[in-house]
């Protein structure tokens, strides 16, 4: 079950996520009570510092999916080490699944956060 104000995905494309009737044009970082726009367009112009907001609320994530747009690629181990040193698993699919997977966990309770490249 899902939490009172808990945001999911209801659809994505166009360069666009829906939460029902609300909407984020751009790539985003979410989690259950709130999404934020994510400076990213692409794997590329990720960084360490990308995850800044998802290490600050380490508290409440286990696991972040990375949706990673079109293409999958793998996940510099540099990524990896900075979010496990905070407890934080990161689990890399591309920009679909992210959105299925997260509505998933979330609807299992899991501490998930998201952060997706939209296309």
């Amino acid at each position: 079950m899902v939490a009172e104000g808990s945001k999911m995905v209801t659809s994505y494309g166009d360069g666009l996520f829906r939460f029902g009737e609300d909407s984020v044009a751009g790539s985003i970082l979410m989690f259950p009570e709130a999404v934020y726009s994510w400076n990213v367009t692409s794997v590329d112009d990720i960084t360490v510092d990308s995850f800044a907001r998802v290490i600050d609320a380490a508290d409440t994530v286990e696991i972040l999916l990375l949706g990673m747009g079109n293409r999958l690629t793998r996940v510099p181990m540099e990524w990896r080490s900075a979010l496990k040193e905070h407890g934080i698993v990161i689990e890399p699919m591309d920009t679909g699944a992210a959105c299925r997977t997260y509505n998933v966990l979330l609807s299992e309770g899991r501490r998930v956060a998201a952060a997706i490249i939209a296309i």
